[in-house]
């Protein structure tokens, strides 16, 4: 089977004035339907960069990506627009909700924006949330919420459309030790309960470790790649 996600030779380099600063050199790897993998790294080592190159955000100056068998580089930016909504969940560190409605209604609005025809099935949403520990405050605003449940809202946001692979960029770095163990949690059973193929950066091991496998990243490159306990923190607490 071809693996949901193929990365060859992706370089991103940024003009400054009449200066060239390189980004992202040469990288490449698969990801396999079902994997959990995580991306880490210092800050500056193109970590993000490659996130948004992978979301279909930005171009990459050379090198392409391919998900689901679809060149997503040649694609133009309706199209790739098109496949993010169908095929991607984005879980970001600053949450981006959306501040003049309630944690239900970011949720609502995302799955509408999704362009999917059938209704929201509101059992998944109802399980869903509860999970997540937010059932009782969907009918809170953003400014209402700790950001814990902030980022969970996000979560919720990221996986009501069932979305083949879940991005997720530093979704714990606003977070406490234990809010984020529940978001890292969360990430892993969407991976295994869900079958959802989960891609997350992060500049903390202790949080990459829960990934089958980590990257590393350094100056642009992928630099290692070792294998990771594929375990819950929650679950190692309880040992």
């Amino acid at each position: 089977m071809q693996p949901i996600i193929i990365a060859e030779h992706l370089s991103k380099v940024y003009r400054t004035g009449k200066i060239d600063v390189p980004a992202l050199t040469n990288a490449s790897f698969t990801i396999e339907s079902g994997e959990f993998v995580s991306i880490v790294g210092p800050s500056g080592s193109g970590k993000s960069t490659l996130f948004y190159i992978l979301g279909g955000l930005t171009r990459p100056t050379s090198g392409r990506v391919v998900i689901g068998g679809t060149d997503f580089s040649a694609l133009s930016d309706s199209e790739r627009t098109a496949m993010r909504k169908s095929k991607i969940g984005f879980v970001f560190q600053r949450f981006n909700l959306l501040p003049t409605l309630t944690a239900m209604q970011n949720i609502e609005i995302a799955y509408e924006i999704s362009g999917r025809k059938e209704p929201m099935d509101r059992a998944y949403l109802e399980h869903l949330t509860r999970l997540l520990g937010i059932f009782g405050r969907l009918n809170h605003r953003p400014s209402e919420l700790s950001g814990g449940e902030q980022q969970r809202v996000a979560m919720a946001r990221a996986l009501i459309t069932h979305p083949a692979i879940i991005l997720a960029d530093e979704p714990t770095g606003n977070l406490d030790s234990k809010n984020a163990d529940a978001v890292l949690d969360m990430l892993l059973r969407s991976n295994r309960e869900l079958k959802q193929t989960v891609l997350m950066i992060t500049h903390n091991p202790e949080a990459a470790a829960i990934a089958d496998r980590i990257l590393h990243m350094r100056d642009g490159e992928i630099v290692r790649v070792e294998e990771g306990k594929g375990r819950s923190p929650l679950a190692d607490a309880a040992r």
